[in-house]
C-alpha cells in the first residue's frame, strides 16, 4: 500500500526524505520504502509523523479525508 498522504505532507512542508528519516531516526532508504509502500510503516512511526504534522493518524493514512488535529 502506497502511503501517498505521508509523501504529500512531507512535500507540502518542503521537507526532504533525509529530514524526515532523521526525525524518525531511521535510514533514508527505509523511509523511502515506507512512502512507496514497499515496506509497511511501523505504528510508532505513524504516531510520530501524526504528532509532527499535527494531524490525525486516520488522515495521515488516508483513512479519512477530514484533517483533524492530532489527538482530537
Amino acid at each position: 500500500m502506497k502511503y501517498q498522504r505521508i509523501e504529500d505532507m512531507r512535500i507540502d512542508q518542503d521537507l526532504t526524505i533525509k529530514e524526515i528519516s532523521a526525525l524518525l531516526e531511521c535510514n533514508r532508504d527505509v523511509y523511502s520504502r515506507y512512502e512507496k509502500g514497499i515496506r509497511d510503516i511501523p505504528i510508532d512511526y505513524v504516531i510520530r509523523l501524526a504528532r509532527f504534522y499535527d494531524c490525525s493518524v486516520d488522515y495521515l493514512l488516508s483513512v479519512s479525508s477530514k484533517k483533524r488535529k492530532f489527538g482530537d
